[in-house]
């Protein structure tokens, strides 16, 4: 039977509220998942429980203070993040990876990595001069890759930027839709769209796409060119087909840097297609100047019902692909 412990932490008055949550939820969380009693008093917590989840509390408790007092809202995500390294035995540094400063919205936010897989890709954007994000939705992968390809632009060292995204539910067949070019691809790339405006404005991205230094088109409008001294984002990637991958590797010029985004288990090719996000990570892997960060649903950082969405189906994929092994054939 293991002995139940007991520690006293101090929790400065001013943080208390942005540490503990509303209505206590920050401390609620952290009493289930851990399993242990933590009672607020003033100027602390007492907690409760095991030694090893006293250690877990210790630590989670100090990385939430420690980002209070650099000014930051403690968000559910941050917790979550926190409890769900502890349960792998892993002890990060919030405060360490919250120092890193992308950029900022237009709002004023500031725009930081959250999580360690985070910091590990936006690492490797600022050493490679390509890399791939491979992920599932809400780890940041196109969000992080703006916010450095406008800090980059803004600072000079890049000429342009340039976005693009293949457009699958149109077969990239764009001439066949209704209205105007504008009109045919808008759909395609509004999310690209959305988080440029949230990141430099409308106004400012008008004015430099009016002067042809930013770019967002279809990626089926790349081929032929050859692209120097950019900043250039794939996104959804894992709808592009190999000749396509392969027509967009090759456009690179002198002075640019490129990150591929993509989520291979959300493929929209058809049936049997090959994704050329697929075949990128098997032929270029070995090649020093590129980088494959993979992030997980540990670096989700949206709403956390997302996060646990993407866990539900990451543990639904890995049974169907264990059974679908275990047919008679596939041995």
């Amino acid at each position: 039977m293991l002995l139940e412990s007991r520690i006293e932490l101090d929790i400065p008055a001013l943080h208390e509220r942005n540490i503990f949550g509303q209505l206590d939820k920050h401390i609620k969380k952290i009493e289930k998942t851990l399993s242990v009693d933590v009672v607020t008093r003033d100027g602390g917590v007492v907690i409760r429980g095991e030694e090893s989840a006293l250690d877990e509390c210790r630590h989670i408790f100090n990385e939430l203070l420690e980002l209070s007092k650099r000014g930051n809202d403690i968000t559910e995500q941050n917790v979550d993040y926190l409890l769900s390294l502890s349960m792998e035995d892993e002890k990060v540094s919030l405060a360490e990876i919250d120092k890193e400063l992308l950029g900022y919205t237009i709002s004023g936010k500031p725009i930081r990595p959250k999580t360690l897989g985070q910091q590990k890709y936006v690492a490797q954007i600022r050493d490679k001069m390509m890399v791939f994000g491979l992920g599932p939705a809400g780890t940041g992968k196109t969000y992080l890759a703006m916010a450095m390809a406008i800090a980059a632009f803004k600072n000079d060292l890049v000429s342009k930027i340039i976005l693009t995204r293949p457009a699958i539910e149109a077969g990239e067949s764009l001439g066949f839709l209704p209205g105007d070019l504008q009109q045919k691809i808008d759909p395609y790339l509004r999310p690209l769209y959305d988080a440029l405006y949230q990141i430099m404005g409308a106004d400012s991205f008008i004015k430099n796409s009016e002067k042809g230094l930013i770019e967002v088109a279809p990626l089926a409008y790349m081929r032929g060119r050859t692209l120097d001294n950019a900043f250039i984002i794939l996104d959804e990637a894992q709808n592009t087909t190999p000749a396509q991958m392969k027509m967009f590797l090759t456009r690179i010029g002198f002075g640019s840097k490129v990150v591929i985004t993509g989520d291979l288990s959300q493929k929209d090719l058809p049936f049997k297609t090959e994704s050329g996000l697929e075949v990128a990570e098997k032929v270029l892997s070995g090649i020093e100047d590129i980088g494959f960060s993979y992030l997980t649903n540990k670096d989700v950082v949206r709403h956390p019902l997302v996060q646990k969405i993407v866990h539900a189906y990451e543990k639904y994929e890995a049974r169907e692909k264990y059974r679908q092994s275990r047919k008679p054939g596939k041995r």
